[in-house]
């Protein structure tokens, strides 16, 4: 559970607030009212949020704050305080912090910016794999997988890692771009500092270059103080920039000469910032082909693309689907308090049929929906959603007569199987219901005699199943249903 402490010497004001932000998702809140006890509390006990107060009984909040830092960089710190004054705030966010909120402190704005820490802190802290067998932990954020484009990925993340260059990390959406950024930080030099990151397509056009940059009291309408960019805020650390293929040609300008010099000035400002920064970047868009139309400038794509690291789609990587798959449905099964540990024959195989143009997230959104829908320990056909299914399914799929039940068997207790009795009467069902089916001529209720079930059971298992009779047939089964009836 993530663990925010508030430092406060009159908490009381704060705390209800604080406590209502966090409603949406289950977190710890710890309160001290000094500087001595905040310090106190986060060496026992490392927040992954602190709210801090400028002015305390017992020292400043800058003092504290640098005392925060020096222990890990990584723990994001808002500054929350009545203070009217500016420069404390500015001093603040130049030395790292995350935000700096003036009292009284709207509702809407505090759990935006807690819900934004406790991301930046998750994203930091939570290991991102990459392995080529299940982890033992599912609940890391993990790129799987053993397919050759895959194994190349691993091993252009060992290269580059510890190297103080920029990376372009290039692949669909969907492909795991932010989560490959992040093994190169956590593997590198500068993990023990900040890692921000930044979707250029999420914000808009004129809000972009102050994102990044900052800008000075007065730089445009709206701007009433000085604000700190995510440059200054990353500084000794890693901004990964995700999307940038989206970003406006006057900014690629300044990300130019951050590249080349680390420097650059505020929107509205002449003071030269100087800053020490990584550059992760990622994009779904074909940079080569932006250049060539004049839509992406040549000069910062051969600075951002000194070591690509390239994705490939879910659809070309071959047998990593069922590692996938299994993965996902430990790791959501658990969430939701399902029993799902594996996926039948028959649901995998429509899984493997179907394109993925989303990719993983693709991948997840659809196990997600599955498993609301599931009973027992094996996902059935029938859970997946109908749009797939047809999509992959417009007929039945051919009969196996050369099917061997113990040839099946001893190939899933070899796998690992933990729900082999669903998936053999589910696999001796595929073959069953298909010839009993073509023995009667597609007659439903004479093959429902045949087998010693009722129509409505042989329904239920072709839909389960995944497998679909065609309308001529259906139509002399609903008309000898009719006469029977």
């Amino acid at each position: 559970m993530p663990r925010v402490l508030m430092i406060d010497d009159e908490p009381e004001l704060l705390q209800k607030l604080v406590r209502h932000a966090l409603r949406d998702g289950p977190a710890e809140l710890l309160v001290a009212r000094s500087a001595t006890e905040g310090l106190a509390l986060a060496a026992n006990a490392p927040p992954d949020v602190v709210l801090l107060d400028m002015h305390l009984p017992d020292g400043t909040g800058l003092d504290v704050f640098r005392r925060l830092r020096a222990a890990d960089r990584r723990t994001p710190v808002v500054f929350i305080t009545g203070s009217a004054g500016t420069d404390t705030a500015i001093e603040a966010m130049k030395e790292g912090a995350f935000d700096y909120l003036f009292k009284p402190v709207e509702l809407e704005q505090l759990k935006r910016v807690v819900a934004q820490a406790l991301e930046v802190s998750r994203l930091v802290r939570q290991p991102a794999v990459l392995a080529d067998t299940l982890p033992t932990d599912d609940r890391t954020d993990a790129i799987i997988g053993r397919c050759p484009a895959m194994r190349e990925v691993y091993k252009a993340v060992g290269r580059v890692a510890d190297q103080n260059v920029a990376v372009l990390i290039t692949g669909e959406s969907g492909t795991g771009k932010e989560v490959i950024a992040r093994a190169i930080y956590q593997h590198g030099r500068r993990a023990t500092g900040p890692f921000l990151a930044l979707n250029c397509a999420a914000i808009p056009e004129n809000l972009l270059e102050s994102e990044l940059f900052g800008h000075e009291k007065g730089a445009f309408t709206g701007a009433d103080r000085r604000r700190i960019g995510r440059f200054e805020q990353a500084h000794g650390g890693t901004i990964f920039l995700d999307e940038i293929g989206d970003m406006p040609l006057a900014t690629q300008a300044k990300m130019l000469r951050v590249l080349q010099d680390q420097a650059f000035e505020r929107v509205g400002g002449n003071e030269t910032i100087s800053t020490d920064v990584r550059v992760l970047a990622a994009t779904n868009r074909d940079l080569p082909e932006m250049v060539a139309r004049g839509l992406f400038r040549g000069d910062l794509y051969y600075r951002l693309g000194v070591f690509t690291v390239a994705l490939p789609p879910l659809r070309e990587r071959g047998d990593d689907l069922p590692l996938l798959v299994r993965h996902y449905l430990g790791r959501y099964s658990r969430e939701l308090g399902r029993e799902v540990r594996d996926a039948a024959p028959d649901a995998l195989e429509i899984l493997r049929a179907y394109p993925w143009p989303g990719n993983v997230r693709e991948l997840q959104s659809v196990l997600k929906q599955a498993l609301l829908l599931a009973r027992g320990e094996l996902l059935l056909p029938a859970f997946l959603p109908g749009s797939l299914r047809a999509s992959v399914s417009p007929s039945s799929p051919p009969i196996d007569s050369k099917f061997e039940l113990e040839a099946f068997v001893r190939e899933r207790l070899e796998g690992g199987s933990r729900g082999l009795y669903a998936e053999t009467v589910s696999a001796v069902e595929r073959v069953l219901l298909p010839l009993v089916l073509k023995h009667t001529g597609g007659n439903q209720v004479q093959a429902a005699e045949v087998l010693g079930i009722t129509r409505k059971t042989l329904r239920a298992r072709l839909r389960e199943l995944g497998l679909t009779v065609t309308r001529a047939v259906e139509r002399v089964a609903d008309e000898d249903a009719d006469l029977g009836d």
